[in-house]
């Protein structure tokens, strides 16, 4: 099964999109989650299936640290930083 459809929210390249945007590495990335970076790592290369709470878990980690998930809106989904609040 291909973990890249298992949850339609994001996907290995989003993943891997969202970390490029924040600079962060897969092993920042697992810390942030609470996973093993083995799970990071196979699920960005879609290796094998990983739970979609796994999924959620760096999805949730990647929007705290300031990601946008764009959904499927015709030209297909991606992801973008977040506007920063003016103080």
């Amino acid at each position: 099964m291909s973990t890249k459809n298992v949850d339609e929210k994001m996907s290995a390249s989003q993943a891997r999109a969202g970390r490029a945007l924040l600079e962060m590495t897969q092993s920042q990335l697992a810390r942030a989650a609470g996973l093993g970076l083995s799970t990071v790592v196979d699920f960005e290369k879609d290796r094998r299936s990983v739970s979609g709470q796994a999924i959620s878990a760096m999805k949730s980690a990647l929007e705290r640290a300031g990601v946008e998930f764009i959904h499927e809106n015709g030209g297909g989904p991606g992801v973008r930083l977040r506007k920063r609040q003016s103080r």
